[in-house]
C-alpha cells in the first residue's frame, strides 16, 4: 500500500487553524471582516479575559439561510468567489472559506443567524469542528457568533498565549484600524463590561480618529486628498509636532482592507521628510482605492500583506500628497492654545510706553481696543512721566546714533516704549518692503564672525522685489514676520509680532538656512569643486577599501574626487570650496561611511542631502552664543526665505509662539 493518505478533516482543519488562527486578534479579525462583508452598519464585539475565555461578534447584516449556515462551517465553503478569474478581482475582505471552520475547530462556537426579518432564524452548535445543535431559533436580521474557550482542545497553542493585556492589545489595535477603514460602520468594543471603543458610524474619518486617539490629537490632524491615473487617495495627516516612538499611529488601508506595508510607510515619511525628529514618527490615517486588479491580496495567510501591480506610483501620490498638505499648514507649534471666545471683560489697561518720535506722529497708529476718555487721560499722564523720567535715565533712551544694521530701528538698551516705537517703525516698513527673490545672502563657511559678515551682505540683496503678476498661482501661507527683541541664554531668539511672542532656536534656525543653501549647492558639483594644494588622505580596511572603490562617482556627484593611492588608502583631490572650514575631512570621512553603511545601489540624492545636514550643522551657530539685534534680524529675515521654515533638517521644531490671548490670561488681564 502507498504511504501517502489524505488526512481526517478534523485534523486539516486544526492544522488551517494554525495559519488562520494565531490569538484572539485573529478571531475577532476574521468575524468582524465576515461581518463587514455582509454589508453590516453596526458591529459590537465583546470579549471577556482578553479573548481567550468568550468573543461574540454581532452584527446586523444581511446574515444567512438555513440551509447555508451548515455549509458555512465546511472548509473551503465561500460565496465571494466562483472561478479562478475571481481571485484576481477581489473586491470582499475574506473570500477563502477557511475562517470559520479553522475557528470552530479549536473552540466551542455558537452561531445564531438569519436572512429574514420576521425573526426566524438558524442557530448551530459545534465544539471541536463537530456539530453538536442545528435549529430553527428565534433571531433578529443578521448574525451573532459566539467563540467561548479558544484553544482548549490544543493545549500547546494555549501554552504560548501572552498576558491578558497584551491579547486584549491586540484586538483593539485591529478593531481600532476597522473603524478608520469603514467610518460608516458603528463599532463597539467591550472588554469584561468596560467599553474601550465605540465609533458612530457617520462616515466622518475625524470622528472616529477623536474616538480612537482623542480630541486633542484630532484637532492636530490635517486631511489629505490626492488622486492619479489608477489610485484615488483620501485621509488624516498629524502635524509635525505631533508624533511617536514607533509606526502604531500609521494606518493605511486599501480598498476597506487594513494592511502593513513597509514601502507606503517609507512614502509617507518621505513626505514629512526633515518635519520629523530623528526616530519619532507620524500619526496617520490613509485610505487608497484602486482597482482590484492591480493588487494581489492573495500572498500572506492572515492578508495583511499585499502586493501592488504599480507600487512606485502608489508611493509617489502618497508623497507628493503628504507634501502638498503640510505645505498649506503654517506649522509653527503653539505652547497653549485656547478655543475660548473673545472676552467679554477687559481689564482697562495703562500703557507705560514713550511717544513715538515726531517724525512718526502724523502716522496712523493702530489700536487693539478702543479707549475710553478715562483710558486715554491715563496713558497721557503716563506717557508725560515717562518723558521726564527718561531724561534722567539713559539706560531707557533710544541711541542718539542708531546703528546702520539695524536700520535705525533698535539696539540693545533700547527702552520698552523705544521698543514699541521701532515695533510700529518695523512693521510699517516691513510692509511696504516684499521680500525679494531667493537669492544668495550668506557666503560666509563658518559660525561667529562668518555669520556677522552676513549682515553687510544682507543689506545689498535685501531690495525690494518687482511685483507680483495679477495672474500668479496663490502663494502658500506665508512664515510670519517677525520682529526680533533679544536673546534668552544666549540661544534663543526672542520675537514678536501682533500675533503675539515667539521663541527660535538660534542653532535650528542657521541650521535650516545653510541646509537649503548647501543643498541648492550639492546639485552644482561642476561650479563648486575646487583642487586642494595640499591632498586628503584617507586609510581603510581592504574590505571597505573594494566596497568604496565602485561608490566614487557616488562622491563625485557631489564635488568630492577621490581616487585610489595604492592598497587600502584613498586620496581626496578637489572637494567643494564652501565646506566649513577645519570639518573637511570629518565631513568626507562621514561621507564614506554612509557609503560604506548602504546597499548596493544608493541614491545620490540622499547622499546630497545627507551631506547637506552635515554641512550645515557645522557651520551653523551654537547655543549659549551671543548675536547682536541686527544679527538676529537677519537671522529671521533669511529664515522666511526657506522653503521649509518650521523645522530643521533633524526634524526638531525651529520656531514655537505664545498668543497674545494666552499672555493676556496668564496676566489676568482678561477675565
Amino acid at each position: 500500500m502507498g504511504k501517502i493518505k489524505l488526512l481526517d478533516e478534523h485534523i486539516a482543519n486544526q492544522i488551517a487553524a494554525g495559519e488562520v488562527v494565531e490569538r484572539p486578534s485573529s478571531v475577532v479579525k476574521e468575524l468582524v471582516e465576515n461581518a463587514v462583508d455582509a454589508g453590516s452598519t453596526r458591529i459590537d464585539v465583546t470579549i471577556e479575559e482578553g479573548g481567550l475565555q468568550l468573543i461574540r461578534v454581532t452584527d446586523n447584516g444581511s446574515g444567512m439561510e438555513a440551509d447555508d449556515s451548515e455549509t458555512a462551517f465546511q472548509r473551503h465553503a465561500t460565496s465571494k468567489i466562483a472561478t479562478s478569474k475571481d481571485l484576481f478581482s477581489i473586491r470582499t475582505l475574506g473570500f477563502r472559506g477557511e475562517a470559520l471552520p479553522s475557528i470552530a475547530a479549536v473552540s466551542k462556537l455558537t452561531c445564531t443567524t438569519s436572512a429574514r426579518t420576521d425573526g426566524l432564524g438558524r442557530r448551530i452548535v459545534i465544539e471541536g469542528g463537530t456539530i453538536r445543535e442545528a435549529a430553527d431559533a428565534a433571531a433578529e436580521r443578521g448574525t451573532d457568533i459566539v467563540v467561548r474557550e479558544l484553544f482548549y482542545n490544543t493545549p500547546a497553542r494555549l501554552k504560548y498565549m501572552k498576558s491578558i493585556q497584551t491579547e486584549l492589545g491586540h484586538v483593539s489595535d485591529y478593531l481600532y484600524r476597522m473603524s478608520i477603514a469603514h467610518p460608516d460602520i458603528a463599532f463597539t468594543l467591550k472588554h469584561n463590561g468596560h467599553t474601550l471603543l465605540q465609533t458612530l458610524g457617520s462616515g466622518d474619518g475625524l470622528q472616529v480618529l477623536a474616538a480612537i486617539y482623542g480630541t486633542a490629537l484630532a484637532k492636530q490632524m490635517t486631511e489629505l486628498t490626492g488622486e492619479s491615473l489608477d489610485y484615488k487617495l483620501r485621509g488624516w495627516i498629524a502635524k509635525p509636532e505631533v508624533t511617536r516612538a514607533n509606526r502604531s499611529g500609521i494606518t493605511v488601508v486599501v480598498n476597506g482592507r487594513y494592511i502593513r506595508n513597509y514601502s507606503l510607510n517609507q512614502a509617507l515619511l518621505q513626505g514629512y521628510h526633515t518635519l520629523l525628529p530623528i526616530n519619532r514618527f507620524p500619526v496617520a490615517a490613509l485610505r487608497v482605492e484602486m482597482d482590484p486588479v492591480l493588487v494581489d491580496v492573495n500572498v500572506h495567510p492572515s492578508k495583511l500583506e499585499v502586493r501592488f501591480s504599480k507600487e512606485q506610483e502608489l508611493m509617489e501620490l502618497i508623497e507628493r500628497s503628504v507634501r502638498e498638505s503640510l505645505g498649506n499648514q503654517v506649522l509653527i507649534p503653539q505652547i497653549a492654545k485656547s478655543a475660548a471666545p473673545k472676552p467679554a471683560v477687559v481689564q482697562e489697561q495703562m500703557t507705560l510706553y514713550r511717544p513715538m518720535p515726531e517724525a512718526d506722529k502724523d502716522q496712523p497708529q493702530r489700536q487693539t481696543q478702543p479707549q475710553t476718555q478715562q483710558q486715554a487721560q491715563t496713558q497721557q499722564q503716563a506717557q508725560t512721566q515717562q518723558q521726564a523720567q527718561t531724561q534722567t535715565d539713559a539706560s531707557w533712551r533710544q541711541p542718539a546714533n542708531p546703528s546702520p544694521a539695524t536700520g535705525g530701528a533698535f539696539s540693545y538698551g533700547t527702552s520698552a516704549s523705544g521698543l514699541q516705537a521701532a515695533n510700529e517703525e518695523g512693521k510699517m516698513e516691513k510692509a511696504n518692503r516684499p521680500y525679494s527673490s531667493r537669492q544668495e545672502a550668506y557666503r560666509g563657511t563658518g559660525s561667529g564672525e562668518s555669520f556677522k559678515q552676513a549682515v553687510s551682505a544682507l543689506s545689498e540683496v535685501m531690495q525690494p522685489a518687482e511685483p507680483a503678476a495679477d495672474n500668479a498661482s496663490p502663494a502658500l501661507p506665508a512664515f510670519p514676520r517677525l520682529q526680533p527683541i533679544g536673546q534668552l541664554h544666549g540661544t534663543y531668539l526672542v520675537a514678536q509680532n501682533e500675533d503675539g511672542l515667539f521663541l527660535v532656536d538660534q542653532h535650528a534656525a542657521h541650521e535650516r538656512i545653510n541646509y537649503e543653501r548647501f543643498y541648492d549647492k550639492f546639485g552644482r558639483p561642476a561650479d563648486a569643486s575646487q583642487e586642494l594644494l595640499m591632498p586628503l588622505t584617507f586609510e581603510f580596511t581592504s574590505a571597505e577599501a573594494g566596497k568604496l572603490q565602485d561608490k566614487l562617482p557616488l562622491l563625485a556627484a557631489v564635488g568630492v574626487v577621490m581616487e585610489p593611492f595604492g592598497g587600502s588608502a584613498f586620496l581626496v583631490r578637489s572637494l567643494p570650496h564652501w565646506f566649513p572650514s577645519g570639518d573637511e575631512q570629518t565631513i568626507v570621512e562621514e561621507m564614506c561611511e554612509w557609503l560604506l553603511e548602504g546597499k548596493a545601489s544608493i541614491d545620490i540624492a540622499k547622499v546630497r542631502e545627507k551631506a547637506a545636514i552635515l554641512c550645515s550643522c557645522k557651520a551653523s551657530i551654537k547655543a549659549n552664543q551671543r548675536q547682536s539685534l541686527a544679527e538676529l534680524e537677519a537671522l529671521l529675515d533669511r529664515l522666511g526665505q526657506c522653503r521649509n521654515p518650521y523645522t530643521c533638517p533633524h526634524g526638531r521644531p525651529i520656531v514655537v509662539s505664545f498668543s497674545t490671548y494666552e499672555l493676556e490670561k496668564m496676566f489676568k488681564r482678561v477675565m
